[in-house]
């Protein structure tokens, strides 16, 4: 997305002080067009080729933002391993003090990475990439490759969706799929955050998604209205509630398929393919949301532990506590 230039100039240079890096987005409160309270933290999602090489320079260049227990017990290893076996692939570093500003950032494999945006099996960093980010290094092209993500993204939305709604409750109702079933929302989210999040970026948010809403416009799936009250209106038949369910990633439709069953049918290109038996669209769109609430809560769960570990003792009560701070305020 867009940014002043000044401003990705300034985060960028945080990437001098790490190892190279094939791709950088950031996100944050902070970065948000309304926020005044640039004390907020800003976050970074680092995707590297190699992650125990990567972690195993950046020990050298920066031992300051890992945890005493993993380099002194397995160095790069033992952080990689944590990131895979414990966590869903990515590895934060929480509460790193840089330029005067307090951020975190998270490294993940490339392949891991478009394999989410793909595929959705753990819903993790392509849940934060339906949403507004700022890219600052893009060597693969994972902006373009992330269009998949979004398209799937507004066709799961869309099946939450009632025939009538405006666009702050399309925007909400994407925003909020990767938060279903994910544990933090419980005790350590603000619960207004989803409505923040898309007030505080509803342009960027229309000009993510306006590509997709055209063409599913083109394709009479829904019609925009053009009076400028930002309201929308769909086709909820049962051809179009099989229309979206086709655009979700492969492994939400296995998961689907498994519990609605599915049928082998030939498709545009003479490929067999597996069909998810639809009934009626309140089942689908039920059974969907059973799906992706498990698979959010399994990644929220081991990426909670992971967190924990990575942390280290200190920064892990004092993150957890600024959280829960947030979301008990938020409840008040």
């Amino acid at each position: 997305m867009r940014m002043e230039h000044e401003k990705r100039a300034e985060l960028a240079t945080f990437l001098e002080d790490v190892p190279p890096v094939e791709y950088c987005c950031v996100y944050g409160s902070s970065l948000h067009p309304n926020n005044k309270d640039k004390s907020a933290m800003v976050d970074y999602i680092l995707g590297v080729s190699d992650p125990m090489q990567w972690h195993s320079e950046n020990l050298k260049m920066n031992p300051d933002h890992y945890a005493t227990w993993l380099m002194l017990l397995g160095g790069a290893k033992l952080i990689t391993q944590v990131a895979d076996e414990i966590g869903v692939g990515v590895y934060f570093n929480p509460l790193v003090t840089w330029n005067d500003k307090m951020l975190k950032y998270g490294v993940v494999r490339m392949h891991d990475l478009v394999q989410d945006i793909l595929n959705w099996e753990r819903f993790y960093l392509s849940g934060r990439l339906q949403k507004p980010v700022h890219i600052l290094v893009d060597n693969l092209d994972i902006e373009n490759l992330n269009s998949v993500n979004l398209r799937a993204a507004l066709s799961a939305a869309l099946l939450l969706l009632p025939s009538n709604f405006t666009q702050e409750d399309l925007f909400a109702k994407v925003c909020s799929l990767s938060y279903m079933g994910d544990l933090r929302m419980f005790f350590a989210e603000d619960k207004n955050k989803v409505t923040k999040i898309v007030q505080g970026q509803f342009d960027l948010f229309q000009l993510m998604y306006k590509p997709f809403l055209q063409e599913y416009e083109a394709k009479e799936f829904l019609r925009v209205s053009s009076s400028g009250n930002y309201q929308v209106s769909q086709d909820c038949s049962l051809p179009v509630t099989c229309s979206l369910v086709s655009s979700l990633p492969p492994a939400i439709r296995s998961q689907m398929g498994m519990k609605l069953g599915e049928r082998r049918i030939m498709n545009g290109s003479a490929r067999v393919i597996n069909e998810v038996m639809i009934g009626s669209r309140e089942e689908a769109a039920k059974c969907m949301q059973k799906v992706l609430r498990r698979t959010v809560m399994v990644s929220s769960a081991r990426q909670a532990v992971c967190g924990l570990l990575s942390a280290g003792g200190v920064n892990a009560a004092t993150y957890v506590a600024k959280k829960m701070q947030k979301a008990w305020k938020s409840w008040m």
